[in-house]
């Protein structure tokens, strides 16, 4: 299925979700406020580094080898089949590590140990949370777009639904716990969904781990770990400081600045994963791969640059629609963090590309790198410009990363005949 194909149907289910997400903002911002906010990053910030490590580090192996095989069933079996007994295992593993720390981890992560709770809710539900994703990983792989769109568009729904109602009846709490398990209970809407697909048989999804393909993996999961550590820390390190160096209220701004991104910005970065990662890794020549990044920049990177326009031009309205007027002072964040997200979605273009070839060393070397940046970024421009800094810091991790893994990229590529 092509780009156009591709994005059209993924648009449905994104623009699904996006009216999803902006629905839950304004619930969220009218029962948990500013503050509710910061709280709710931490704990997202923590399940993605909990899930990566419990099996989901490995889900864009998943993606490409179920592609790169797509003329060879039984290749595909013995990946899903070695990829399902791996997420079992290491969910397994966390959840009973979460289990014997919940208490100590609350009072890390919310500052309270009366919120234990909600860390015991996840390790229950942790291995439907990866099973989930590793079923939609196959979808994805398989390029069963109509399949995983509907899985997407009624997992937003049942997000909607859940966290609505426990944030309306439990504030703060309950949000939390919708945090814990709506992806886990979504498992069967997703399971339903696979179910008559031919390909579908539970005994491919467990059994013997096969050396060879786990240490294909092992480059994938190496780099997802280091994202899932990298980035979701450096949000927190970032989030902890602003709470220290202005209140928490104002970390919550930047949480609510950052979520608006994620949902402006979803057709987009869905594109990328759904269609970009499987169409680069069957591609192994390198006129073809030039050939798909200039489509990525020749229609995907305007539309980040266009959706971008539309919400800086509609920044005052809206933080009245999608917030409260508690959230005003994110305003000044808006024009900084706009011009940081097209450079974002610049990158990631390339980005991917050092995914689907497995260009670990590359992948990981940056990533470490410009998290730290993220961080240094940040403190330097909030000491010389205020909150704003925050989203300045933005611009220039991210005007620097493209400069740097492009050069990178195209000096690797350039140097093989083949990718």
């Amino acid at each position: 299925m092509g780009l156009f194909k591709t994005s059209i149907l993924n648009g449905i289910a994104v623009l699904i979700r996006t009216l999803t997400m902006f629905i839950l903002n304004k619930i969220l911002a009218v029962y948990v406020g500013p503050a509710g906010y910061a709280a709710i990053g931490q704990f997202q910030n923590f399940i993605q580094m909990i899930t990566a490590f419990a099996g989901g580090a490995i889900n864009n192996g998943i993606i490409k080898y179920t592609a790169e095989y797509h003329e060879d069933a039984a290749a595909q079996r013995r990946i899903w089949q070695t990829a399902g007994s791996l997420v079992l295992i290491f969910s397994f593993v966390f959840s009973i590590l979460l289990l014997l720390f919940h208490q100590s981890l609350s009072s890390y992560l919310f500052k309270r140990a009366d919120y234990a709770g909600v860390l015991l809710f996840f390790a229950i539900f942790l291995v439907f949370f990866n099973l989930n994703t590793f079923l939609l990983a196959i979808l994805n792989g398989k390029k069963e777009i109509p399949k995983l769109v509907l899985a997407n568009i009624l997992g937003s729904i049942f997000s909607l639904l859940l966290t609505s109602a426990l944030a309306i009846f439990y504030g703060i709490y309950g949000a939390l716990i919708a945090l814990s398990i709506y992806q886990s209970l979504a498992f069967l809407v997703t399971f339903l969904i696979s179910y008559r697909a031919p390909w579908f048989q539970l005994q491919h999804f467990y059994g013997k781990v096969d050396p060879a393909i786990a240490s294909k993996f092992l480059a994938f999961a190496a780099m997802a770990l280091v994202s899932a550590i990298c980035v979701p820390l450096s949000q927190m390190v970032i989030r902890d400081y602003l709470s220290h160096q202005f209140n928490s209220t104002y970390a919550g701004y930047w949480e609510a600045m950052i979520r608006l991104s994620s949902a402006y910005l979803l057709l987009v970065t869905t594109t990328l994963s759904v269609y970009y990662l499987p169409r680069l890794s069957e591609l192994t020549q390198l006129q073809d791969i030039k050939k798909e990044i200039y489509i990525g920049y020749k229609f995907i990177f305007p539309l980040a640059v266009l959706a971008g326009l539309v919400a800086y031009g509609l920044r005052d309205w809206v933080i009245t629609l999608l917030y409260t007027p508690q959230f005003h002072p994110m305003r000044d964040l808006f024009f900084w963090q706009m011009l940081g997200d097209a450079l974002k979605i610049g990158s990631w273009i390339l980005a991917y590309l050092m995914l689907s070839k497995a260009m670990t060393r590359l992948f990981i070397t940056t990533e470490i790198i410009f998290a730290l940046t993220s961080i240094a970024w940040t403190y330097i421009c909030t000491q010389l410009f205020g909150f704003e800094g925050v989203s300045i810091a933005h611009v220039l991790n991210y005007g620097v990363y493209w400069l740097v893994i492009g050069f990178c990229i195209f000096s690797k590529l350039n140097n093989t005949k083949e990718a």
